[in-house]
Formats: structure tokens, sequence, C-alpha cells
């Protein structure tokens, strides 16, 4: 049987999705002109007026907002109500240190705890259920997106967040855990784990809700068969909210959008062109419910598809495919963006020459990632004592820029094979993205 947690939205007719987007993007169009200096100045760069904003039908009227533009409007220059009236920030990994901060209302975060319940209804979530919580808290929306939604649909709540996987394991047989959300990858880890363990027969999961990362169909069926689960996709942003965007139902021929939330397109990368339902291009969202945050015409910069076919689940709402890849450089490596010019200006700033290669690799369905670094023919030494101590100067400062390991490898002047066009900089072993 299928659950709903608010099914008089998720399951209304394509008439009312309709009316409720036209009346709230005219609404929030008129609101961040009048202000936010940011929007009314792109706006009127295009000479559009929020009057010229009627319908849905014409967003494409409007200019597209970049990660760079949240990056130049840094902390406050996008936010559309007063600083008092916000409860809370999330925030990105930065680049070059500058991050994208996200703010909240009560009333913003109250409607992003109802998307991640949808999502663990979806999910088969009752009152009747355990929900394990093992994606990072604090900055990271991952947690307190599935904590807040755990709460709306009534299940008790573990907050473990990530690591101490003794603890994860104990307080999953112990307490019952019936569904988990996690990423991938350490869902994963944690199969391997509870059979290392011989407590497959001790755990009682039903079901696991993972997103943060891409994952493979191969990786969906590993986990789903070791932990005797079935295993849920969700997709999100922090710019946009968290996850909860959109979520994997039943059928899991897509992720429904919640589109009474965010209206979702999908553009030719190298045009701006809007595409029709069918064809790959690049997401965009826009935000119509937002207060404190609202972005429009936001690019994602992933790749999908969109679909309105009917779904056997009864949901109404337009359904995307999993990222089938990036139209940036960005990766996402254990949950965490990574941009190679992050990586970049690390190994700058101590010295190293631009001659790198970043290696990114899965082993045992985690995220593994390496740098490879030329040093100059001054730093060159056949002392393996001092390379080391190099090499983890250099792990220390790249921990310290994204927040996760990487492995460093210094190696000798003249390595690293030069290109006479495009550098390649980036290796990239996963082959995540199925087209």
């Amino acid at each position: 049987m299928e659950h709903y947690y608010q099914p008089e939205i998720e399951c209304a007719s394509r008439e009312q999705i309709r009316a409720w987007q036209d009346e709230r993007l005219v609404k929030t169009v008129k609101r961040v002109y009048e202000n936010v200096e940011f929007y009314k100045k792109k706006m009127d760069e295009k000479g559009i007026r929020p009057e010229d904003i009627r319908s849905a039908d014409d967003l494409c009227k409007l200019p597209f907002l970049t990660k760079d533009d949240l990056r130049d409007a840094y902390p406050y220059g996008l936010l559309a109500r007063p600083l008092s009236d916000c409860v809370r920030i999330q925030s990105t990994s930065g680049t070059t240190g500058r991050r994208v901060v996200a703010f909240y209302t009560q009333n913003d975060i109250d409607l992003w705890e109802d998307c991640c319940a949808r999502a663990i209804a979806a999910a088969g979530g009752t009152t009747e259920d355990v929900v394990h919580v093992c994606y990072g808290y604090g900055l990271f929306t991952g947690g307190p997106g599935l904590n807040g939604g755990s709460h709306k649909i009534g299940s008790l709540t573990l907050p473990m967040s990530s690591g101490n996987t003794e603890r994860q394991i104990q307080f999953m047989c112990d307490l019952g855990s019936t569904i988990l959300c996690c990423t991938p990858s350490y869902a994963a880890y944690l199969a391997e784990s509870v059979w290392e363990r011989g407590l497959q027969n001790q755990i009682k999961l039903k079901a696991g809700i993972f997103g943060a990362e891409a994952w493979t169909e191969e990786m969906r069926r590993d986990i789903e068969e070791k932990l005797g689960i079935k295993a849920y996709d969700i997709y999100g942003l922090t710019e946009i909210s968290g996850p909860g965007v959109s979520f994997e139902c039943s059928a899991q021929t897509g992720m429904h959008i919640n589109e009474d939330h965010f209206i979702a397109e999908v553009i030719d990368p190298k045009t701006g062109e809007v595409l029709p339902d069918g064809e790959k291009g690049e997401l965009v969202f826009t935000s119509i419910t937002k207060e404190a945050f609202p972005l429009i015409r936001y690019r994602t910069r992933d790749i999908c598809i969109l679909s309105h076919e009917k779904c056997s689940c009864g949901r109404t709402h337009v359904k995307m495919t999993k990222p089938l890849g990036r139209s940036d450089d960005m990766l996402i490596v254990k949950g965490v963006n990574v941009f190679p010019s992050q990586i970049e200006t690390v190994l700058l700033n101590q010295g190293y020459p631009a001659n790198y290669q970043i290696i990114v690799g899965r082993k045992n369905n985690s995220d593994t990632i390496e740098v490879q670094v030329e040093m100059t023919q001054e730093m060159f030494s056949d002392n393996a004592g001092v390379v080391a101590e190099r090499e983890k100067k250099l792990v220390d400062a790249l921990k310290a820029m994204l927040g996760i390991y990487v492995k460093v490898s210094l190696v000798n002047p003249k390595t690293i094979a030069r290109s006479e066009g495009k550098a390649v900089r980036v290796i990239d072993q996963r082959n995540l993205y199925q087209n």
C-alpha cells in the first residue's frame, strides 16, 4: 500500500499544481524585486518588471542565477526578509574559502520538513517506524532535514549523525531501526560492517533513504541485498532548501519534485533554451514558497531529464531522473562538493606548481580521492622522510579546505603528462553516471 504524508498535495490535479505555481511565482517575483537589490538590478538590466510575470509561462523571461552569483552576494545580498525573521542558516562547503549560506525563517523550516516527511512516507514511514538518521548535522542539511521530516511523520527519530560505526550498529540493533537515512556510500559501509559482525539477522531495517552523492543501480542492488531493504533516492541542494526537493516513490522510475514549492526547468546548458520533457539538459529550480532565501531560476549544473508521465504510485508531481552528470567541473566525493579550483588554491598557497591530477575512485562502495602533485626541482628530494612530511602537510591543508581526507602523492618533476590543449586535471574512475 502506498503511503503519503500530504495526499491532497502529492496527488493533486495538474490544474491545481499549475494554479499554485502561477500564484506563488507572481508573489515571489514581486517580493524579491521589492526587497532584494541583487534581483532588482538583474531584472532591470533585462528590462523586466514584476508585472511582466503573470504565470509560470513567463518564467523564461527572468534571468538565471548561478552559484557565482550566490558567492558574490555572500553573506546577506540575497536575503529577502529582515534578519530578525530568520532563525537558522545552513551552508555548503566553499571554494577558496567563500561559502554559500542559505537562510531560513521558521516557516521555511516547516515547509522543508514537510518535503522530507513526504520522502519518508514514500519509503513506507509511519508512526510505527524508527528512523535512523546518520547524515551529518551542523551546517550540512542532510541531518536536520530528515530529522525534521521524521518528527513530522511522528516516527521515533535517532539523530545519530555520521561516523562512530560501532555505535550506529549498536543502536540499530538495540532500538530496532527500520528506516536508514545516510549517504549511499555510508550505507554500503554499514552493510559490510553488519555482515562482518554477523549481525545481519538482528537488524530490522525495511527501507533506506540515500542521497547527497551519486550512486549506481548496481550499488543500490548491493545495499538492498546486504541490508534486506528497499533503497530510495532523495535529491536536494542547500541553496534551494536541502534534501527533499525531490524523492523516489515505490515505482522508482524517477524522483517526484515537490512542485508546490519548486518549479523545475531543463535547459540547454550552452544556450539557456528551455527544453521539452524527455530531453536531457541542465536542471534549473525556482523557489516559490521560500521566505528568507528564495532563488529564481537557479542553475544547479546537474544534468537530468524531466517526465510528466503518469506514475503508478498515484503522485502527480513531475519526476526527474537521477543526475546524469554535471555541466561544470564539480565533483561530489563522500557527499561533499569538491571543486578542482579548491585543490589548486591549496597547492599554490603551499608553493607547488599547477601540475597535478585528481584521481577519484570507489573502493568497497566508498569514494576515494587522491591528488598527485609534481614537486619542483628545488623541492625534489630522495629522502623519503622529507617527502612524507610534505605530503602530510598537504593532506592537512586539503582537509581544512574540503572537510574530507585526500590522499596526496608527491611525484618527481615532469612526471605528469602535459597537454597541448586543456589540461586533464580530473580522472573519475567511478562510472557513476549511467546514461
